[in-house]
């Protein structure tokens, strides 16, 4: 029955989307023009990629920085002209999400990955030459390090090799998916480095997740919001101070701004495209495929991703790292017939 139902509510959607035409509006209404919200990562891709469709003729879609979990539960709000129609993902969609989307009626979801991305670590040009691994970063902004509260001030109280400097970290906000993939890819692992707190993982899961993936709240960690510029600017002006962004920030301030090399990797765009860098990670769409045709030129404008994601397309141009071939062949294809994702493959 609830098959039937969730069907009955996404052909509804659809044929009332299609009732509506493309004369614009918003809100519950018709609506002419693409609506994309998400991940600040993602953004300035997906802002040239709109930008690269409006030439064609088409409306430029409105993309929004709203960062990944905000965006996805945007998405996942309902289906109709008055809900996204695309979510930009720094990270993938989680199995708790897919579920609310199809609590709400979000039937069929197009999932596309678009490129690579890695968390970069920088600092100022005159920055003292940071070098960190996973255990450094999670004791310096962990609020509760191995399960104790954290009262180190310096570099220096967490590894005697690090300079003696205040431990300043602008980062992402808890709604960006940079800040998910930090919590995965690198406070996780550096959490890991102590046994007894490893071993939590079997025995009582959600301490585990809660002493390896909280940040402190008392100023070491500074969240700077769906923002990636403004870390961008803060370290460039402060010396002794670190950011966590999307790596294409990194590539596109090289005048200001240096990588931090995470276990004696340096963030570049060779050790993000083979994953050598810890911090490496997949960018993803996703896409509604009830919209698909209501929405006047979103076919279109996902057909352009393919045109431009390959090793001498405007993306790379743009920052982003390029995903193998295997991998844009295998999405140029769910673009082409979009194809809805597998919900068995998510966590």
């Amino acid at each position: 029955m609830r098959k039937i139902t969730t069907f009955a509510l996404v052909a509804a959607s659809s044929l009332a989307l299609a009732a509506c035409g493309g004369s614009g509006g918003s809100g519950g209404g018709s609506r002419d023009y693409i609506r994309a919200v998400g991940s600040s990562t993602v953004y300035p891709f997906a802002t040239a990629v709109a930008e690269e469709y409006a030439k064609t003729g088409g409306k430029s879609p409105v993309v929004e920085s709203t960062g990944t979990g905000a965006g996805i539960r945007l998405f996942c709000a309902g289906v109709g002209a008055s809900h996204p129609d695309i979510a930009n993902a720094s990270r993938r969609i989680k199995q708790s999400e897919y579920e609310l989307c199809q609590k709400n009626g979000v039937a069929e979801i197009v999932e596309v990955q678009v490129g690579i991305d890695g968390i970069a670590f920088a600092e100022a040009k005159g920055g003292p030459g940071m070098a960190l691994t996973p255990a450094d970063v999670y004791k310096a902004i962990a609020a509760n390090p191995y399960g104790k509260p954290n009262t180190a001030k310096s570099w220096k109280d967490v590894n005697p090799a690090l300079p003696d400097m205040p431990i300043v970290v602008y980062g992402p906000p808890s709604t960006s998916g940079t800040r998910d993939a930090l919590a995965e890819l690198i406070l996780t692992p550096g959490c890991k480095a102590d046994p007894a707190t490893a071993a939590l993982e079997k025995t009582d899961e959600d301490k585990f997740k809660a002493i390896c993936t909280q940040v402190r709240e008392d100023g070491a960690y500074v969240d700077a919001g769906e923002n990636d510029n403004l870390i961008v600017q803060k370290i460039s002006q402060n010396p002794r101070a670190v950011g966590i962004f999307g790596y294409s920030f990194l590539e596109a301030n090289p005048d200001t701004l240096k990588g931090i090399p995470m276990s004696g990797v340096e963030p570049t765009y060779q050790t993000i495209s083979d994953f050598s860098y810890p911090g490496a990670r997949p960018l993803y769409l996703y896409v509604k495929k009830a919209h698909v045709g209501p929405i006047q030129g979103l076919a279109e404008y996902m057909g352009t991703w393919p045109k431009v994601w390959g090793s001498d397309g405007l993306l790379k141009n743009k920052g982003m790292v390029i995903a193998p071939e295997d991998v844009r062949s295998r999405n140029a294809e769910v673009v082409a017939n979009m194809t809805p994702l597998d919900p068995s493959e998510l966590k």
